[in-house]
């Protein structure tokens, strides 16, 4: 057998073998990079957790696209939810009621209740406590019967109350027998307009000179006889407000 001939043979099947490693290899590297670009592609089209990809509008994945979607439907449009004044408008409407007479009449109401009342108006009948205590219960001799007046207000703010003779005027009678009063006899207009606040009374001391009085303040006035006695202070035109009746003797 010829030496060349078998050299030769193998000399064809190292080349064909060799080759064929190549031509793997190269396949091998070929998918690797395949793989990788398709994995690139597809990260580069996904939705971040916070929206899509900055800077560039994402790709859409081939299996988000299989997917129905509303809004990729051009037949489909998204229905409004509804909002709370609306829902109040249909009911109103329903009703038969105008929304604009309804919110008219509530804003006329909180007008009416929210409105303020300023420092120095006068006080509510209402928010005032009147108070007149004597200081003893009997009187022997010449002395003379004092009381403590108070007026306290109970409003959220300053006010204003005449607190003279005439308008807060104490009064003692005997019986049906109307003997005196701070009313009588007063000179001047007798007006004392005070500034009330809440919580701090006004405070006068009222004294008695047991002596009788009344509208005629030329005659000489006549010395109250001994006996029970009883005084109290009403507030002309305040809607009746009054203080307890104070029960006294004179010996």
């Amino acid at each position: 057998m010829d030496p060349d001939t078998f050299r030769s043979d193998i000399s064809v099947e190292g080349t064909d073998v060799y080759w064929r490693r190549r031509m793997a290899v190269l396949t091998g590297v070929l998918v690797v990079v395949a793989v990788v670009a398709w994995a690139c592609t597809s990260a580069s089209g996904r939705r971040t957790p916070t929206g899509a990809t900055k800077g560039a509008t994402p790709a859409p994945d081939a299996l988000v696209v299989s997917l129905p979607s509303p809004l990729a439907s051009p037949s489909a449009s998204p229905s409004p939810t509804p909002s709370p004044s609306g829902e109040k408008e249909a009911k109103d409407g329903k009703d038969g009621k105008g929304g604009k007479e309804d919110k008219g009449a509530k804003d006329a109401k909180e007008a009416k209740v929210a409105a303020p009342r300023r420092p120095g108006d006068p006080c509510d009948p209402k928010e005032l406590v009147l108070s007149l205590r004597g200081g003893q219960q009997t009187y022997t001799g010449s002395a003379e019967p004092t009381f403590l007046l108070t007026i306290v207000s109970t409003a959220k703010v300053d006010c204003t109350v005449d607190v003279g003779p005439r308008v807060l005027e104490t009064r003692i009678i005997s019986g049906n027998d109307r003997v005196w009063s701070t009313a009588d006899c007063v000179s001047g207009a007798g007006d004392d307009i005070q500034m009330l606040k809440r919580g701090i009374p006004y405070v006068r001391t009222i004294r008695w000179d047991r002596h009788r009085s009344g509208a005629d303040c030329t005659v000489k006035r006549a010395a109250a006889m001994p006996g029970t006695y009883v005084a109290w202070t009403h507030a002309d035109g305040l809607d009746g407000l009054h203080s307890p009746k104070t029960v006294f003797s004179l010996r």
